[in-house]
C-alpha cells in the first residue's frame, strides 16, 4: 500500500504535530503549519489525530494512489482534483486504485493537508515523523517530497474499515467518491485581511511610543521572503526606545520579533530553538492556524488580548474539537 508522487509541486513535506522534548539540545520542533487542519484531517478518517501528513504547499503536487485508499483533504482549498473532478474537501474521501490527486491553484489559504487511513508507514526520529527541511531530519528521507517517491502506508484502522467499505460498495465506476457531511473550515477565510490576537511580548515596553501604537493600529504585509521558519512582514518600521542588549532566550511559534530594520519576523513551524531580537509580541495559539493559512501579499492586523482570554480561547478550541470527535463518531456509518 503506497502513494507515488508524481510531482512535488512548490513544496510537500511529511508533517505531524511536530518534534518536541528535544529543542534543550537545539532540535527544533517542525511539524504542521497548521495543525487544526491536520488534527481534523486524521480524526475524518479514524486515524490518531497526530498522525503524519502530507503538506502541501500552494499548488503543483500530484499524487497517484496505489491501492483503494480513505483520505482526508483539509486546510487550505488548493484545488484538489482526482482525474480532473474536483473533490470536496473535510471529509472522508474514497480514492480509488490508479487514480491521481491533483492540487491545481489556491482559491483560498496557502496550505492543505492530506491523510491516509491507517497513516504513514515512515519511521519516527526523536517520536515524530515531521521533517525539519534544513537539518535533514524525519520525514522521507529528511527531505521534501520529490518526483518518483514511493510513500509506504499502514493498514487502514478498525475506526476506518466501516465507513471504507460502504464508501467502496458505492463507488461503481467512479475514480473517487465521499460522503455528505462535512466539518466547516471557519479558519481558513478568503479575504485580504486578518486580525490577528496577540498577547504584549516581553519587550513591549521597550519599543518606542509610536512604534507601540502603530503595531496595533497599521497593517502589515506578508512579503516573499516567508517560509517555514516564519513570516517577514513589512509595514510600519518598529523602533525601540533606546538601544540595548538582548541575551538569546527561548521563542516559541507564534512568537513575533522585530530585527534591526524595524520589519517584524513571526516566528512558525521550523523556528529556532532560541532568539536574541527584542519580542513585542505573541500570537494566541489559536490563531496559529489562521497565519499559516496567509499567503505573500496578504496582509494582516493586530489586536491585543490578555492571557487570560488566550487561554479561554485554547481551552474554547478544544472544546470544539471533542464535539467534532462525538459528531464523527455517530457519522461512521452515515455516507
Amino acid at each position: 500500500m503506497s502513494i507515488k508522487v508524481i510531482r512535488p509541486g512548490l513544496l510537500a513535506s511529511i508533517q505531524d504535530l511536530g518534534r518536541y522534548g528535544f529543542q534543550k539540545y537545539g532540535v527544533i520542533v517542525s511539524g504542521a503549519m497548521d495543525s487544526y487542519a491536520l488534527r481534523i484531517a486524521n480524526l475524518l478518517i479514524g486515524n490518531q489525530e497526530g498522525e503524519a501528513a502530507i503538506e502541501v504547499t500552494l499548488m503543483g503536487t500530484s499524487l497517484q494512489f496505489e491501492e483503494d485508499s480513505l483520505i482526508a483533504i483539509t486546510g487550505g482549498n488548493l484545488s484538489p482534483k482526482i482525474e480532473g473532478e474536483a473533490v470536496p474537501l473535510w471529509r472522508p474521501v474514497l480514492i480509488k486504485k490508479g487514480s491521481i490527486l491533483q492540487f491545481t491553484a489556491s482559491q483560498s489559504g496557502c496550505r492543505a493537508y492530506v491523510t491516509v487511513a491507517g497513516g504513514f508507514d515512515i519511521p519516527q526520529i526523536m517520536e515524530s515523523k515531521s521533517t525539519y527541511l534544513r537539518g535533514g531530519i524525519g520525514g522521507f528521507k529528511g527531505r521534501s517530497l520529490q518526483a518518483g517517491d514511493v510513500l509506504p502506508f499502514q493498514e487502514k484502522t478498525k475506526a476506518s474499515a466501516p465507513l471504507f467499505a460502504r464508501l467502496k460498495q458505492n463507488l461503481k465506476n467512479r475514480s473517487f467518491g465521499s460522503v455528505e457531511w462535512y466539518v466547516p473550515a471557519g479558519h481558513v477565510m478568503n479575504t485580504s485581511e486578518r486580525v490577528i490576537r496577540v498577547i504584549k511580548g516581553m519587550e513591549f515596553d521597550k519599543f518606542s511610543s509610536s512604534s507601540r501604537e502603530q503595531f496595533f493600529e497599521q497593517e502589515f504585509q506578508i512579503t516573499p521572503q516567508s517560509d517555514r521558519m516564519g513570516y517577514r512582514l513589512s509595514g510600519p518600521e518598529l523602533q525601540l526606545e533606546q538601544p540595548f542588549e538582548l541575551l538569546s532566550e527561548a521563542v516559541a511559534e507564534g512568537t513575533i520579533q522585530v530585527p534591526k530594520d524595524g520589519n517584524p519576523i513571526i516566528l512558525l513551524a521550523d523556528r529556532q530553538t532560541t532568539g536574541g531580537y527584542p519580542r513585542i509580541a505573541q500570537i494566541s495559539s489559536v490563531d496559529l492556524p489562521v497565519v499559516a493559512q496567509l499567503k505573500p501579499g496578504e496582509k494582516i492586523r493586530f489586536k491585543e488580548i490578555t492571557r487570560e482570554e488566550s487561554e479561554r480561547l485554547y481551552l474554547k478550541r478544544e472544546q470544539d474539537i471533542e464535539e467534532i470527535k462525538t459528531g464523527l463518531s455517530l457519522k461512521k456509518w452515515s455516507l
